[in-house]
């Protein structure tokens, strides 16, 4: 079975912003702020809705094959268009299982309104048993079924009360959870040119949600405990492998947590 573990990082859609909100003539850094602002007096949150999002980066661990990798989509120069048609046309072409952490209540949402906005094609994603009949009983839509498990929507049984941090929950594991950079930093990071540090956070955090969906793979009886200690070995090989500093940080963090 291919597995796709995946998590984005966004920014505001300043575009969208200045046309929504007619502001015309403020700069990026101003736009956001003024989106900030507007949306604080509505909901007392810098959080602004799903549609008013882009994204900047999107990593995945892949593992198929008895291979397992971790890397951003796309280059650091491609457009977020290349970013999100990259991401449909691998659910297109390998019919993954999706994993997520909190995938159902932001990182899907947004990817939909951002391939609804470029016109992206994601005929596989969308397909409920029109053109695969075994899409009706398992699809990716579908709250309830297994194609995209999202982990922290499962363990908090489907009610918000219950949602965890992912880095509260990787480092109650023993997982390294947060390394370095914040979500609430990727903004300022963006603004700096940092799009290599973000595509680097998101490789820790998608990372980290591969080992705790491992973890409760180990709990549900999907993997027995040779077959978890197996797949993180594996991950620990590719990890020392690599000559990425921070897929090196991240296994010693790992091996010393």
């Amino acid at each position: 079975m291919n597995v796709f573990v995946f998590d984005i990082e966004t920014v505001p859609d300043v575009e969208a912003g200045r046309a929504i909100h007619e502001l015309d003539g403020l700069s990026d850094a101003d736009t956001a702020e003024a989106m900030f602002h507007l949306n604080r007096q509505k909901s007392n949150s810098d959080f602004l809705p799903h549609y008013l999002h882009k994204i900047v980066a999107i990593s995945a661990v892949f593992r198929a094959n008895d291979k397992v990798q971790v890397w951003s989509l796309g280059e650091e120069t491609s457009s977020e268009k290349e970013v999100v048609q990259r991401f449909f046309d691998g659910i297109d072409k390998f019919s993954p299982v999706l994993v997520s952490w909190n995938g159902t209540g932001f990182d899907l949402p947004v990817l939909n309104y951002r391939a609804l906005k470029y016109g992206v094609g994601a005929a596989q994603y969308w397909d409920t048993g029109e053109y695969d009949s075994g899409f009706k009983w398992n699809n990716y839509i579908s709250r309830y079924h297994a194609r995209h498990t999202d982990v922290m929507d499962l363990l908090a049984m489907y009610t918000g009360r219950a949602n965890a941090p992912l880095d509260h929950i990787a480092s109650m594991l023993g997982f390294p959870g947060k390394m370095g950079m914040s979500g609430a930093k990727v903004w300022d990071a963006y603004q700096a040119g940092d799009i290599a540090g973000i595509r680097q956070y998101c490789e820790s955090d998608v990372l980290n949600t591969y080992l705790v969906y491992l973890k409760f793979e180990l709990m549900r009886g999907h993997l027995d405990q040779p077959s978890f200690d197996r797949e993180c070995q594996l991950l620990k090989q590719l990890l020392a492998q690599s000559e990425q500093s921070h897929l090196q940080q991240f296994l010693s963090l790992w091996n010393n947590a």
